[in-house]
């Protein structure tokens, strides 16, 4: 077979061309982001027409007492993790000790702790004078104020879970971090403290900062309680002037704004956490922003 003169020197042949990509069609797509927007303006048309005075929520939004009730989740929502960090801590090592009476003491705390409604857990407190009419020969109600009983109902259930969370976490680290510690006469606390825990936190700290934005919007059970937090501030008020919808979309306003700034804050969180594991992080929010932007303009650039 001879080569042809073209291609022995070099030279493209005549009948080489280009090749042509055609993009797939996507028909599905489209009919589905159609089916999504008819489905968004039924439902903005329905809140538009809806009997919603949109003035009254706004009013509300930055009203002294909204704002006091939004802090006042806020407090209880940080002291309550607080107190679910602190003891789900000491469960999850309670419940890996080689001691048969703290493991079980552990297991059947998660157990009953897990196992029942955190409604439940917060009207048992609230009530608990009904039970103990004095604890430590004081009345149980001036004990069990409504800031307690919402700290207790909501800082003990949260421990239950964030034990299995550190539990998990702990058991994640290879047992040969622990046994090297050990063999350069580490104790056992000192090994956990300064070699197994830091390599757990990136395992423990994802689902902990999902708690704490759970327990943002749990607080607001806390209202049973009469505790005064952001839904108990917008009930008083609907109480009053009739304005419920109005007071409700209020209070979303701020459970979706403390969500959000925490959710931010965990992504950051993660992402330090992850430097020992990852060799590549994730972009933060602005270098998405900034490498979609530079990358319309270099597009535009050439098809000029």
């Amino acid at each position: 077979m001879t080569t042809p003169p073209e291609a022995a020197a070099g030279k493209p042949s005549a009948q080489r061309q280009p090749i042509k990509a055609i993009p797939v069609p996507h028909y599905g797509r489209w009919a589905a982001a159609v089916v999504v927007l008819i489905g968004l303006g039924f439902l903005a048309k329905a809140f538009i027409d809806a009997k919603i005075h949109w003035s009254v929520t706004g009013d509300y939004l930055f009203d002294q007492e909204f704002m006091k009730g939004a802090g006042n989740t806020l407090l209880i929502s940080l002291v309550s993790m607080l107190l679910g960090l602190v003891l789900g801590v000491v469960l999850a090592i309670m419940r890996l000790s080689g001691n048969p009476v703290t493991s079980t003491v552990a297991s059947l705390y998660i157990w009953f702790f897990r196992g029942t409604p955190v409604l439940v857990q917060l009207l048992i407190w609230g009530n608990l004078a009904l039970v103990f009419p004095t604890l430590f020969g004081q009345n149980t109600n001036d004990l069990i104020t409504p800031f307690m009983a919402a700290l207790l109902g909501l800082g003990l259930n949260e421990a239950a879970y964030m034990a299995e969370i550190v539990r998990s976490g702990i058991q994640s680290v290879d047992e040969g971090q622990t046994e090297a510690a050990h063999a350069l006469g580490m104790s056992k606390g000192r090994t956990l403290r300064r070699i197994v825990l830091p390599q757990a936190m990136r395992v423990i700290v994802p689902p902990t900062g999902n708690e704490f934005i759970n327990m943002l919007k749990t607080s607001s059970l806390a209202s049973l309680v009469v505790y005064p937090e952001l839904l108990q501030k917008a009930k008083d008020v609907y109480t009053n002037n009739l304005a419920v919808m109005e007071l409700l979309f209020a209070a979303c306003f701020w459970y979706l704004l403390l969500t959000s700034l925490f959710s931010f804050g965990q992504f950051y969180l993660e992402r330090y956490f992850a430097r020992g594991s990852s060799r590549a992080l994730p972009p933060t929010p602005l270098q998405r922003i900034k490498a979609n932007v530079f990358s319309v303009r270099r597009t535009g650039g050439r098809t000029r």
